[in-house]
């Protein structure tokens, strides 16, 4: 069997059509000969619905590709060249959970920010180690393009307590790219944008369109009310002084930081008992509608309903990355990688996001230097709490996870932290075996 194969854990996911779709688009530079879809026992029938529709969406577009479906996570990495991890430990009811959790205590509830983010974690942790050992055994060649959430911080659990060779990989900068160029009239292939920073808290430093700094013009139209978000960010709109200061585009989630006592405020009334329920709450039933379509027998694509679950420009980002990698190509990707000295100030092991030369031998990020202290603080005291995650999450301690939260800026103070974390333990306890030792 000649041409590549990968394999997807957490198959299951509704974003998986997404993928599918970016693999069909570029069939001519990437033979796939085989996608394994593999997910757990309690994703079983969403992998059969999901496994049903990509057989489909590849027949239709005429391609002899296999397309696989397993709940034995070990023959799905046997022989694959390349695996994407997309998985959700917890399923959305976990999502929900991380989301109402921190408003008792006055604290943003979001999936991959503050306290919310810090139970994804800790959850998704231990799972990845044990699939990267999987890896290690079976195709230890093979590259990780690690799209779980939140995508810096594992990926960075993966490099620092493993051999498996990771990328990680997020749509935001893909989607600040494509909506930059639908704000300016502009072919998206000429937009480039000088991205720096962390997963879910990157900046773009400075935009171009085709070789001219239109940096100015894009935060004139964020100015006048253009929009710049996503689907699972509220869209609240920025002030204009507070850009003409920062001088800098920002990414959606920065709104959590920029906007904490709105955004709060607006998740409170979404909690409420007449609310609307939190965003998980509203993805669990565009997930049952998504399901429904992929269950007609005559659709044969990617649904456009699919690009109300968030995953937008997944398959762009994916797909090209691996292709970047397996055709050598040594192209401009944005991605979760080694930080190696590219941005001053922060761990030289640490993982960033930023601008880089992806091909064969990996992904080597351009030089950015010194940050600006309008963001070089926020990002320090992040990082500060992703390592302090990732340790509390490989060894089960409750210290460096009481640490890490007091040191999320979001969370107010120690005394709000120690709550917050006996309440996230209690509550995920089937997902913690390392807090159980």
């Amino acid at each position: 069997m000649s041409g590549i194969k990968v394999a997807v854990i957490g198959g299951g996911s509704s974003y998986t059509p997404e993928l599918i779709d970016g693999f069909i688009k570029r069939a001519a530079e990437l033979p796939a000969a085989e996608i394994c879809l593999v997910d757990i026992p309690a994703g079983e029938e969403k992998l059969r619905i999901v496994s049903q529709l990509a057989r489909r969406m590849v027949a239709a577009a005429g391609l002899n590709i296999r397309v696989t479906a397993t709940l034995d996570r070990r023959q799905a990495l046997q022989g694959a060249g390349f695996v994407v991890t997309q998985l959700r430990v917890g399923g959305l009811a976990a999502r929900a959970q991380d989301e109402r959790f921190p408003l008792k205590y006055g604290v943003l509830g979001q999936e991959t920010t503050g306290p919310g983010g810090l139970a994804k974690a800790l959850r998704t942790i231990p799972v990845m180690l044990d699939i990267c050992r999987d890896i290690s055994e079976l195709c230890p060649e093979a590259w990780l393009i690690n799209f779980t959430n939140p995508a810096g911080l594992i990926t960075e659990t993966v490099l620092e307590y493993t051999r498996v060779k990771c990328i990680g990989l997020c749509n935001v900068p893909i989607h600040l790219k494509m909506t930059i160029a639908k704000l300016l009239d502009a072919d998206a292939g000429d937009i480039f944008i000088d991205f720096a920073g962390l997963n879910h808290l990157v900046w773009g430093r400075k935009v171009w369109c085709k070789g001219q700094d239109v940096t100015d013009a894009v935060l004139a139209k964020l100015q006048d009310g253009a929009a710049l978000s996503m689907k699972n960010v509220p869209d609240l709109k920025w002030d204009k002084d507070f850009l003409n200061s920062l001088g800098m585009v920002p990414c959606p989630y920065h709104r959590y930081y920029y906007m904490t006592d709105t955004i709060l405020a607006e998740e409170l009334a979404a909690a409420a008992p007449d609310g609307a329920g939190t965003r998980a709450e509203i993805v669990q039933e565009v997930e049952k509608r998504l399901f429904d379509r992929y269950q007609e027998p005559e659709l044969t694509h990617k649904p456009a309903e699919l690009e109300k679950r968030g995953g937008a420009y997944y398959s762009d980002a994916a797909v090209s990355l691996i292709s970047a990698i397996y055709n050598d190509k040594r192209e401009i990707h944005t991605v979760n990688t080694v930080n190696n000295g590219t941005i001053a100030g922060l761990p030289a092991d640490c993982v960033i996001e930023a601008n880089c030369v992806v091909g064969r031998t990996g992904a080597r990020p351009l030089t950015i230097g010194e940050l600006p202290p309008e963001i070089a603080g926020l990002i320090q005291h992040v990082k500060a709490y992703e390592r302090l995650a990732i340790e509390a999450g490989v060894s089960g301690s409750r210290h460096k996870a009481l640490q890490a939260l007091a040191n999320h800026p979001l969370v107010p103070s120690a005394g709000v932290a120690k709550l917050l974390l006996d309440e996230l333990l209690t509550i995920n306890a089937e997902y913690l075996p390392q807090f159980a030792l």
